[in-house]
């Protein structure tokens, strides 16, 4: 009987990951929400989230998605890093982006866009952090500059470490970006300070959504943050949710749209399920790969 028991567990599981490498992994989708952060009066603006697409060489089903996204006509394009898993993902990936490198846009790099990820325990996502305290010589150094520059050549521009200001659509955006801070590359003070007069609307986008970034831009009243990194939990259990965000945001978060909290301080915080996942680790389960276009909308006077 145990046996029999063992081995239903053990077909199931099998089952699982099968569906999970070979279907959902695969099932790319468009989330849509809406945010209500502008001004009265202001025009709706879409912005489309891109996030976490660790793209690798030969990925069709994905390549065609991202070519796709351009149909979209967004009036501003986020994209929050990890955007390539090997290095001859690269033009693959510039060319499937398109003319929508030609949008305005911004852009922040995570850990997978300087170094590939490292071959290891699938399962060590689940078990927690999976963040590097050392750089072990045998990484795959990825080509940063070259995809610096490629994600550069249009209309985007890079926010790492930086405040950008744009108008778009005859609304006043300002933008503050920080490095990875799953890497420890994040550092807030440079960035740092309430937004600009004449501004319209704060945004504050970084890859890896770790508290002391969040607080830091919430406490500088940025009014809507944005992330990726944590793949939604990648593998989540049906009427649960995420297991774990690899950072230290709650798993309730994991992905969407939330309030995020610090002390008195309150932000609307959207965070990307992402595209893809780690070439090692290449399931996802109650957890489709997915882009978001969020709606900006006038704030309700109430």
């Amino acid at each position: 009987m145990i046996r029999k028991v063992a081995g239903r567990i053990a077909l199931a599981g099998a089952v699982c990951v099968a569906y999970g490498t070979f279907v959902e992994a695969k099932s790319f989708r468009v989330r849509r929400v809406t945010v209500p952060v502008l001004p009265a009066g202001a025009p709706c603006l879409r912005v489309l989230h891109v996030s976490d697409i660790h793209l690798a060489a030969g990925q069709r089903a994905k390549l065609r998605f991202v070519s796709a996204l351009a149909g979209l006509e967004p009036d501003l394009v986020v994209n929050t890093g990890d955007n390539i898993a090997h290095a001859d993902a690269l033009e693959p990936l510039l060319t499937a982006f398109g003319r929508l490198l030609d949008a305005p846009g911004v852009f922040v790099f995570g850990s997978n866009d300087y170094t590939a990820a490292r071959p290891g325990n699938p399962l060590r996502y689940l078990a927690g952090s999976t963040r590097r305290h050392d750089v072990p010589g045998d990484e795959e150094v990825l080509p940063t500059e070259e995809l610096r520059a490629g994600l550069a050549s249009g209309g985007w521009q890079d926010l790492t470490g930086r405040k950008v200001s744009l108008d778009v659509q005859g609304v006043r955006l300002e933008l503050r970006g920080t490095d990875d801070a799953h890497l420890h590359r994040d550092d807030y003070s440079a960035v740092a300070g309430m937004p600009a007069e004449g501004t319209d609307l704060a945004l504050g986008v970084t890859h890896a959504p770790y508290a002391r970034v969040l607080d830091a831009m919430a406490v500088d009243g940025l009014p809507l943050l944005i992330a990726g990194h944590t793949h939604g939990g990648q593998v989540c259990l049906p009427g649960w949710g995420a297991l774990t965000t690899n950072c230290d945001l709650p798993p309730a978060q994991a992905k969407g749209l939330s309030r995020y909290h610090a002390g008195d301080h309150t932000s609307w915080l959207h965070v990307s399920a992402g595209v893809g996942t780690s070439p090692y680790a290449p399931y996802r389960f109650a957890c489709p790969p997915e882009v978001t276009l969020l709606t900006l909308t006038p704030a309700s006077n109430g």
